[in-house]
């Protein structure tokens, strides 16, 4: 039975600090490293403009890497936190705690088993995260809960009212035994919510995460949702995301009304050495007072930013650079995980 007290926080709610884990050479980062790394430094200069990043690092030698590639951002130490251990990779959307709070300074920190996507890659280590970080005495007084069910964060959105937003296609394969029935009882049950919305349409090429909703559509503040759209009939996303368009346009508010959509312009193809990358607008971080948006080099860069300021109109908008990440098949949003405020020691 869901605990009528708890509730999953919308992003835009106050927010502890970003939880962000350094790339290293043991990385699936290391053939380019250095590139990443500058990514990784405006986004944690980025972060730190406005509240408090806690980052991840395998060892010391990779802190004092760490510290020197931030050096030049200038950082305030009093916003950067740092933790040790051990982890596989750096997409702490998926591997990071889903917090529940229950309005009364306590939290539930939801550690749902981490697959590697389905067991595309190695993720024994990221399994563990949520529970070190607990051990490192990270957290206030918080409920751990271990949920042996594969599910991944950049999979879900809430809109801190009850709503999940999430795609079929990426909870069917992760349970294909599960009915549709099935796998919104559970997540009804472990992130305390009222109702599920699914989309059946929406990918992005080159994703290895079977279509995770914060790379297609992301709710919004005021009864809202953004998304990534394509207007280019050629290109081969076209059909499927004026699908995806097609059925966000039919969904409803919990009071019954039409959500307001933001569509996102299409980027250009970003090719590399013949793979196309999954570059999304989409896949944006929300902190205190602001947005980090990503950029990918494109000349739609800066109307993204700018619809996605019109969503969010009481932030400012900081674009990161971006273009690195991909090569990965991830961005902003899938490398950091939000702590609601009040969660952290």
């Amino acid at each position: 039975m869901t605990d009528s007290t708890l509730r999953l926080p919308a992003e835009w709610e106050p927010q502890a600090a970003i939880l962000v884990a350094w790339p290293h050479a043991g990385t699936d980062w290391a053939e380019r490293l250095e590139s990443v790394e500058s990514t990784y430094a405006a986004l944690i200069a980025g972060i730190t403009r406005f509240q408090t990043a806690i980052v991840l690092v395998a060892d010391g030698t990779v802190r004092e890497r760490t510290l020197e590639r931030l050096a030049p951002k200038a950082i305030d130490p009093d916003r950067i936190r740092f933790i040790a251990l051990s982890y596989d990779d750096t997409w702490l959307r998926d591997s990071g705690p889903i917090t529940l709070s229950d309005g009364r300074g306590g939290f539930t920190l939801n550690d749902f088993r981490f697959t590697g996507w389905g067991g595309k890659f190695e993720a024994s280590l990221d399994d563990r995260i949520v529970s070190e970080l607990i051990a490192r005495k990270l957290f206030v007084d918080v409920r751990h809960r271990h949920i042996d069910w594969a599910l991944e964060g950049g999979a879900i959105e809430s809109d801190g009212q009850g709503t999940i937003l999430t795609t079929w296609n990426c909870l069917h394969l992760r349970h294909p035994d599960l009915s549709r029935k099935q796998i919104e009882s559970t997540l009804l049950e472990t992130l305390a919510a009222q109702r599920v919305l699914w989309l059946d349409h929406g990918y992005l090429e080159g994703d290895d995460t079977d279509a995770h909703i914060d790379t297609l559509a992301r709710f919004a503040p005021d009864d809202a949702i953004v998304f990534q759209a394509c207007d280019d009939p050629a290109d081969s996303h076209y059909a499927e995301l004026k699908a995806m368009a097609g059925e966000l346009a039919g969904l409803r508010t919990i009071s019954g009304k039409p959500y307001t959509l933001y569509a996102l312009p299409w980027p250009q193809p970003i090719l590399d050495e013949g793979r196309r990358l999954a570059a999304s607008y989409a896949n944006y971080l929300i902190v205190n007072g602001a947005v980090l948006v990503p950029a990918y080099a494109d000349a739609a860069d800066d109307e993204a930013a700018r619809i996605i300021g019109l969503a969010h109109p009481d932030r400012e908008i900081v674009q990161i650079p971006c273009r690195p990440l991909i090569w990965q098949n991830g961005s902003l949003h899938c490398l950091t995980m939000q702590l609601p405020q009040g969660v952290v020691a």
